[in-house]
């Protein structure tokens, strides 16, 4: 069943019909971890013939109701709610992902190494998008987060001088990357490219009050810039120049990594996790399939944490390894699969009493993993 959270919220929008078939729908996704369409009716409990589960879940996507703000809008207030107190820093990415000829911009709050999607549209053309479009998809969701310091992030698509100054106009921090190839003023009233101003690995700087192109001349920005030093004889590229409104080097810094957090949820989204990029639907019910795919991965991600609250993860994946600094699994990873390891094992239960009848000096081990199992389970 649905957390209590997303069943609270959804029975308000659905009908009982409409909700059981979600609940079902996500159920299937979890298992097989694919949205393509044949792969979902293939695997669709309801005893009715393939084509007509297929068609059935072409009816379902093409609801009017699997809407962003009418359906997941009041879930993300409410576990905001839950989950943040008030003035809190949040950090919101914008980022744009392609496959095909489909081109997806998305914004996505930063949490837990991961980022949860709040709104997406698509591009009506390949390419990069632009300030219009930019400030029309954040005009949708700045509303849900004005209880909170709001902190934007986005890469060199994004760093518009218009963006950055629309945001400040919407009382919203930001940390926006820059090209490398653009001028700044600073106090010293001269005009410099960034790329002049002798940034090299081990070295940073943060300029106050800048103007920032030569063309826009819009002021009162700050720049932090930082190049990685070289580590074990390895090294960045090329450093870092961020566009900013926060006071320091540090929260700058800080804040801009956790840019990175979305190319994750990008990976679980498609070769990594639930292969979007392998479905051929288009329009509305694209939507809809990524908002089914949202509740899932949300889902799969704070059930993790649930998991490694009870500490129980161990039975799910590997948590460390010898030489590895980062971890190896997200709380999404051990969310998803510890469905998978229970539902296989009601799936085979007699064969494992078999197996453990058979190799009885391990049984204290079994009797620890069927502890964990029942722990995992208390967390559904």
């Amino acid at each position: 069943m649905l957390p209590p959270l997303y069943q609270t919220n959804l029975e308000n929008q659905l009908s009982e019909s409409q909700l059981l078939f979600l609940n079902l729908l996500i159920n299937v996704l979890q298992d097989i971890k694919e949205v393509s369409l044949e792969k979902i009716a293939n695997a669709l409990p309801v005893p009715i013939l393939f084509e007509s589960r297929r068609k059935k879940i072409q009816r379902f996507l093409s609801l009017p109701i699997l809407n962003i703000q009418r359906t997941w809008f009041p879930i993300i207030e409410n576990w905001l709610t839950q989950n943040f107190p008030e003035n809190q820093r949040i950090y919101l990415v914008i980022d744009r992902t392609k496959w095909q000829r489909k081109n997806l911009m998305m914004i996505s709050l930063i949490y837990d190494k991961r980022a949860i999607p709040i709104y997406w549209e698509f591009l009506p053309r390949l390419g990069n998008s632009n300030f219009e479009e930019q400030s029309k998809i954040f005009s949708q969701v700045l509303l849900l987060f004005n209880k909170y310091q709001t902190v934007v992030l986005g890469d060199r698509e994004f760093c518009s001088v218009k963006l950055a100054n629309w945001l400040r106009e919407q009382k919203v921090q930001f940390c926006l990357r820059l090209k490398k190839s653009e001028f700044i003023q600073n106090e010293d009233e001269i005009w410099q490219s960034l790329d002049s101003l002798g940034l090299e690995p081990g070295v940073s700087l943060f300029l106050r009050n800048i103007k920032v192109t030569k063309s826009q001349k819009m002021q009162g920005f700050n720049l932090a810039a930082k190049w990685k030093r070289t580590l074990k004889g390895w090294s960045t590229e090329e450093g870092w120049f961020i566009l900013t409104n926060l006071t320091d080097l540090t929260s700058a810094i800080n804040a801009y990594k956790k840019r990175f957090d979305i190319e994750e949820m990008f990976r679980d989204f498609k070769s990594g996790g639930y292969k979007l990029e392998d479905t051929n639907v288009d329009g509305n019910r694209l939507i809809s399939l990524i908002l089914i795919i949202s509740f899932a991965y949300s889902m799969a991600t704070f059930q993790g944490q649930k998991i490694k609250r009870v500490g129980v993860q161990k039975y799910i994946a590997r948590v460390k390894e010898y030489g590895r600094v980062t971890r190896r699994h997200s709380s999404f990873y051990v969310g998803l699969y510890s469905q998978t390891w229970v539902s296989f094992m009601d799936n085979c239960w007699c064969i494992v009493q078999k197996i453990m009848r058979l190799n009885r000096n391990k049984i204290e081990y079994y009797l620890r993993g069927m502890r964990a199992m029942e722990l995992i389970m208390s967390t559904f």
